[in-house]
């Protein structure tokens, strides 16, 4: 909370900001931003990558219930290939802050900048250091996990549901055999081949 306590101190509103699959060759690149109150009380809140499944999908439900707002941005395929993936992660990002229904006074970003003209803290780990970033990762991580395992159902010969995209053994052999699907980042090395 080191990070929140002086703009709640002043009465305050501060969202974190977290993104999820920069990696992955298929499916868009997820950002959430999320507006927690200054009585927060989830404590176990970190890294989502640091989570089980489990604790994940307990924790989302969790902050979806207290959170004062919250903002989902997908990032499409294409976005990534116009733009390359970092420019489309700060797209994304914008669009989730501008998602958001109340005004915001400070962002918490994870390691990047949102081009939005909103005063903003860059925390390198931030999803482990900062209540706010860590709550933006598990939204960011459950929410970006389901839709992979709903792509998952359209394009069943990648391994979607247990890789979320991401250039498992089984995706690329998906690839070798079936070659690339509507998800498929052009521009990701892998997958180039076989455009």
């Amino acid at each position: 909370l080191q990070f929140e306590r002086p703009f709640w101190n002043r009465n305050q509103l501060v969202a974190g900001i977290d993104e999820v699959g920069r990696g992955p060759l298929a499916g868009p690149v997820v950002t959430a931003a999320v507006v927690l109150p200054a009585d927060i009380k989830l404590w176990q809140i970190n890294d989502s990558k640091q989570l089980t499944a489990a604790k994940r999908r307990q924790l989302y439900e969790q902050i979806l219930t207290v959170a004062l707002d919250v903002s989902i941005g997908v990032g499409s395929r294409q976005l990534i290939d116009e733009k390359d993936i970092y420019h489309a992660t700060e797209i994304t990002m914008a669009a989730a802050v501008q998602g958001l229904n109340i005004p915001i006074n400070h962002l918490l970003v994870d390691a990047m900048h949102v081009p939005l003209d909103i005063a903003q803290t860059r925390l390198i780990k931030g999803d482990a250091r900062s209540v706010s970033i860590g709550a933006a990762s598990i939204i960011a991580k459950v929410y970006r996990d389901e839709l992979m395992q709903a792509y998952a159902k359209i394009y069943p010969h990648y391994g979607l549901e247990n890789n979320a995209g991401y250039g498992t053994k089984e995706h690329l052999l998906g690839l070798k055999q079936f070659g690339i699907c509507p998800l498929h980042r052009h521009s990701f090395a892998p997958v180039k081949k076989y455009l």
